[in-house]
């Protein structure tokens, strides 16, 4: 389980944190706890999200249970750093789908003083780091992976195995277009299907 930095420092300083995982693994139900403790806190907290992502809502990030938050969708990375720089704890869900400018924004924000907890996908559907997430957990604090239980092998699965037919990079979709699965899985029906 993740605690948060208790140090007090003479000088605040802000810091990093990255959820990544695969899909339907509680990274944005990891979000959603981390940032509500910040609001039990009295700290005052924003979460963002891509607009591009209105699975479940277009303003609420929303997780796979139900559980919700209200955020401020936005269009591109310096958005957020404008509409968040008078917070103490940022939130931003989805991370995969932002362009690379918000490596350098959750950057600037966590050495203006700003805690900055992110939620994203490591990899996309065929296996490979996912958009700016490899260069935010490079940068991050820290950087927690969780995962999905495999359905066919009961293991531990980190991968997102994309069961629809479309071979787009971004594709928004539930269980009807993913699945979480293993290595093995992943392995045998993603990997050598394509060779």
């Amino acid at each position: 389980m993740f605690l948060e930095n208790t140090i007090n420092h003479a000088k605040q300083s802000g810091w990093m944190e990255v959820i990544c995982g695969s899909m339907f693994s509680g990274k944005t139900e990891e979000l959603i706890r981390r940032l509500r403790r910040a609001e039990m806190a009295g700290q005052k907290v924003e979460i963002f999200k891509p607009k591009i992502d209105t699975r479940y809502d277009d303003v609420e990030v929303v997780s796979h249970n139900h559980n919700k938050i209200m955020s401020t969708p936005v269009e591109s990375s310096n958005e957020i750093l404008l509409l968040g720089s008078t917070c103490d704890v940022i939130g931003i869900d989805e991370a995969q789908f932002f362009d690379e400018g918000i490596v350098e924004v959750a950057n600037q924000l966590a050495n203006n003083g700003v805690r900055v907890v992110i939620a994203g996908l490591d990899m996309d559907f065929l296996g490979r780091p996912f958009g700016p997430m490899p260069f935010l957990m490079a940068t991050a604090e820290y950087v927690t992976k969780v995962h999905a239980i495999c359905k066919k092998t009961g293991n531990l699965a980190n991968y997102s195995m994309r069961i629809s037919k479309n071979q787009n990079l971004v594709q928004l979709g539930e269980t009807d277009s993913y699945e979480a699965v293993s290595r093995r899985v992943f392995v045998d029906d993603v990997l050598n299907k394509k060779e």
